[in-house]
């Protein structure tokens, strides 16, 4: 092996449950704190790549942890080649599937060695990736919300500079959603973009319902309505729908992407990298969509979801949801509505007295 192509030395994970600024509840859940696994890809040349995954539910975080450094010990002495890895990682798990864990521990390992490739170049991923940071327009992303009760919040978004909120709907009945929707937007004004996700809490006769008893609060788009799953059920709703249907963050790998742009299921996407395969597999749904012209926005992660679609041709909008800013050295910064990728590499440092803090052991 050349001298000048780094080699992974080992892999280190790390599990911890982070405080985040508010509670997000959605129409099964209620997050109160991240469960997030923390992955140090450490190489040769003194350079320790990093990323992290959040694991939604504390019960997986030992599972991640175990399946990543076993991972980890396989990739000792390879080279820092994401795509390589990917391929070597495809044939690994072909036949037990890439869907759950597996598909969050690979995405996170390309995500760490992308990063590591950054920090030796000592260049932002954007620009390594031929682009260059920019701001990005995003949109302030809550949980289940009251008009009254949470207006105080809603208006620091504003004062922020955000240009989109979007708030969770399907944990009650049609009226309720419409009650919260109707005061939202009046809280907000006709300027500022206002985007429901139901989670996937709906069949398509319902949800085709609801949408057509939101429309007249002028909704940017309409999120996962029915299950992600049920590629035909969402192309149903979208065919009647008068609101853009956005989904992706639960579509797995670039397969999953053409599959569910083939089936004509949503107006937008918005890859999640934990899930896509990380900077390797966004890069190649990013040019399904450009193929395809679907605006593409982004799902959690906006360190490093700043970096890809300062790089993704049909760019729309970044998901502002800080489940890990308690634990980085420099958490991302909101400045006039919009988020600008740093580096080198993704930019992501971790606060190491706060990472031992909420550390699981």
């Amino acid at each position: 092996m050349s001298k000048s192509v780094p080699a992974i030395r080992s892999v280190k994970a790390r599990a911890l449950v982070a405080p985040i600024p508010r509670p997000v509840k959605t129409a099964f859940a209620e997050i109160s704190a991240a469960p997030l696994v923390l992955i140090d890809v450490e190489t040769d040349q003194g350079v320790t790549g990093r990323a992290y995954i959040f694991a939604y539910t504390t019960l997986t975080l030992k599972p991640l942890v175990h399946l990543i450094e076993e991972i980890g010990r396989e990739l000792t002495d390879k080279p820092v080649a994401p795509y390589d890895l990917m391929k070597a990682m495809d044939a690994k798990f072909r036949l037990l599937g890439w869907q759950g864990l597996v598909g969050m521990a690979v995405s996170g390992l390309d995500m760490a060695c992308w990063d590591a490739l950054g920090q030796i170049a000592d260049r932002p991923m954007s620009e390594l990736l031929g682009g260059s940071p920019r701001p990005i327009k995003a949109y302030d992303s809550y949980g289940v919300v009251d008009p009254v009760a949470d207006e105080k919040a809603l208006r620091r978004s504003l004062d922020q500079g955000f240009r989109g909120i979007k708030i969770k709907g399907g944990d009650g009945d049609a009226a309720n959603d419409e009650r919260v929707v109707r005061g939202v937007r009046a809280l907000l004004g006709p300027d500022i973009a206002l985007m429901i996700d139901f989670n996937q809490s709906l069949d398509p006769a319902e949800a085709t319902r609801r949408i057509a008893r939101l429309a007249p609060y002028d909704l940017h788009w309409i999120e996962e309505p029915v299950p992600q799953e049920n590629l035909s059920g969402h192309a149903k709703v979208r065919e009647t729908s008068p609101t853009p249907i956005q989904a992706g963050e639960n579509w797995w790998f670039p397969r999953g992407f053409a599959e569910a742009i083939a089936a004509g299921a949503s107006d937008f996407i918005m890859p999640d990298l934990m899930k896509v395969g990380g900077v390797t597999g966004w890069l190649q749904v990013a040019g399904q969509a450009d193929a395809a012209s679907i605006p593409m926005s982004s799902h959690l992660f906006a360190e490093a979801s700043a970096h890809m679609l300062a790089v993704t041709p049909t760019a729309h909008w970044l998901e502002f949801l800080d489940f890990a800013g308690a634990i980085l050295a420099k958490p991302a910064e909101i400045v006039d509505g919009a988020v600008t990728a740093r580096g080198p590499g993704l930019g992501i440092e971790w606060n190491e007295s706060a990472v031992a803090k909420y550390l699981v052991t």
